[in-house]
């Protein structure tokens, strides 16, 4: 292990870094003309108090927060390793909540899930993360809307201005004094008759829909 990433294991050095990282986001977020593209189809579940499960790319979590106009908390599925206590640090100064979903054995364990889904809350995920493939949506936010009968609402972000990292998921940095531009997508029902063998064309059907998202805010960006 190098020496950054036993600094970065460190809990002290990981808050003072995600404390650094929300004051850059809200400088981006202060500095730049953010577009908001279908905000009432979230609004309307909002004021309904309606859960549902909000769908995006890993690469897209810097700015996720700013897009969260509801006084009730996003609750962010997470891992419960180091990056993902990082971004528990980042998201505790947002109207966010990171949500570990590995239990004591070290497996996965949706019955927090589903708790904070029929208590009407909501769940965020990135259906390609922790660890990838980029961009490739995973069965498990299927089985999630399947089991809890609730809607999931993909979304999509681009900027002007920005840095794409190195890393699996081509983590998107945005500069300050950028346009931004989200776009929420319709509410997808998965219905509750899906079987196993089905899972793959409501994957497929996800990832096309927040692909669209994404097309369309780089589209409305650059006309």
């Amino acid at each position: 292990m190098n020496f950054k990433k036993k600094i970065f294991k460190f809990t002290l050095s990981q808050k003072i870094l995600a404390f650094i990282g929300y004051i850059y986001i809200l400088f981006v977020c202060y500095t730049s003309k953010i577009q908001i593209i279908n905000a009432e189809l979230p609004e309307k579940m909002w004021k309904e108090n309606r859960p549902f499960i909000l769908a995006f790319w890993h690469s897209q979590l810097m700015m996720i927060g700013h897009v969260w106009k509801s006084k009730a908390v996003l609750n962010m599925l997470a891992s419960s390793h180091s990056d993902g206590r990082f971004g528990a640090y980042i998201a505790g100064h947002f109207n966010l909540k990171n949500v570990s979903i590995m239990s004591k054995n070290k497996s996965p364990s949706l019955r927090k899930v589903f708790k904070i889904l029929n208590e009407g809350n909501y769940i965020g995920i990135t259906p390609d993360g922790p660890r990838g493939p980029n961009r490739k949506v995973s069965e498990g936010i299927i089985k999630i809307a399947v089991h809890s009968q609730v809607p999931i609402i993909p979304i999509g972000f681009a900027s002007n201005k920005n840095l794409k990292l190195r890393s699996w998921d081509s983590f998107l940095i945005t500069y300050p004094f950028s346009r931004c531009i989200f776009v929420w997508g319709e509410p997808i029902i998965i219905p509750s008759s899906v079987k196993d063998k089905s899972l793959e064309k409501y994957k497929n059907f996800l990832e096309e829909k927040i692909n669209d998202c994404m097309n369309l805010a780089e589209k409305k960006l650059n006309a």
